[in-house]
C-alpha cells in the first residue's frame, strides 16, 4: 500500500458505510488514518466505523442525508475539531435511474445536490485549510457515465463529467501547495447498491471490478492527478493534456 501518513491523520470519507466507501475507511484505517465516516443509514455506517476501529484508529460517524441543502455546513461542523488531511467524496449514486423527462425536476436536484452542490461546499471549506498546512488530499468519485451520454442517466452523467472538470480546475490551482487532487473515475463496480437497484453485472466482455481493488488502485494513484481512470492506462498522462490546455488558456487571459 502506498505511504498515506500525509494525508492524515484525520480522513473524511462520504457515503462511508458501504462498498466502495467501506473500501475507503478500511484501507485508509489500515494505513492508520482515523476516519469521520458519513451516510443515510446509521447500522452499516456503525459496522464499517467498527471495523476501522479493529484497525487501532479512531473512527467517527455521522448519519445525514447529503442531498440537503445543509449537509456540507453541518459536515464541517462535525469535522471541527479534527483535522482532517483526506477529503474522499464518494457518495454520488445515480438517486433518479430515470429517463430526463419522467422524472421529476426535484429527483434531478437530488442527483445534482449529491453528485455537485455537497461536494464543492466540502471541497471549499477544506481545501483552504489543506493549503494551509501545506499538505492534503482530496478524491472525487467520477464514473465513465460521464464520457457519453445515456436516456437513463442523463443528468448524473452530466454532474460527472462536471465533477472530472472541476477536479482537473482544482488540481491546477493546488498543484504546488502540497495538496493532491484526483478524480478518481470508475466503471462497472460490484457493490450492495448495484444490487439492490437490480443492474446486471453479468454482462459478457464487461467484468465488474471489486471495490477494494477500486480503492488500491486509486490510492496508489492519489499523487498522480488530475484523473485516474480505473482499468485504464491512457496513450498521454491526463496531467500533460491538463497543463497544455493551462498554458493555451493563460495566454488569452488578460493581465489585471
Amino acid at each position: 500500500m502506498a505511504d498515506l501518513s500525509r494525508y492524515g491523520p484525520w480522513a473524511l470519507v462520504t457515503g462511508g458505510s458501504e462498498g466502495v466507501g467501506r473500501s475507503f475507511a478500511v484501507q485508509l484505517a489500515e494505513a492508520g488514518l482515523s476516519v469521520l465516516l458519513v451516510a443515510r443509514r446509521a447500522e452499516p455506517l456503525e459496522a464499517t466505523a467498527e471495523e476501522c476501529r479493529s484497525h487501532g484508529v479512531e473512527a467517527r460517524t455521522l448519519v445525514l442525508d447529503l442531498t440537503r441543502p445543509d449537509a456540507a455546513a453541518e459536515l464541517a461542523a462535525a469535522a471541527a475539531d479534527l483535522e482532517v488531511g483526506l477529503l474522499v467524496c464518494n457518495a454520488g449514486a445515480d438517486t433518479s435511474g430515470s429517463s430526463f423527462l419522467e422524472a421529476g425536476l426535484d429527483e434531478h436536484r437530488a442527483v445534482i445536490d449529491l453528485n455537485l452542490t455537497t461536494p464543492l461546499g466540502l471541497i471549499h471549506h477544506f481545501a483552504p485549510l489543506m493549503r494551509e498546512r501545506g499538505r492534503g488530499g482530496i478524491v472525487l468519485l467520477g464514473s465513465r457515465a460521464s464520457e457519453v451520454g445515456s436516456v437513463r442517466h442523463t443528468v448524473y452523467g452530466g454532474a460527472k463529467a462536471f465533477i472530472r472538470n472541476v477536479a482537473e480546475g482544482l488540481w491546477l490551482e493546488l498543484r504546488d501547495s502540497g495538496v493532491d487532487v484526483l478524480c478518481l473515475v470508475l466503471g462497472l463496480t460490484r457493490t450492495p447498491a448495484m444490487d439492490r437497484v437490480g443492474m446486471r453485472l453479468d454482462i459478457p466482455g464487461l467484468e465488474a471490478a471489486d471495490p477494494d481493488d477500486v480503492v488500491r488502485e486509486g490510492l496508489a494513484h492519489l499523487a498522480d492527478g488530475p484523473v485516474h481512470v480505473i482499468g485504464h492506462q491512457p496513450r498521454r498522462p491526463r496531467a500533460e493534456v491538463v497543463l497544455g490546455v493551462h498554458e493555451v488558456m493563460s495566454t488569452l487571459t488578460v493581465p489585471d
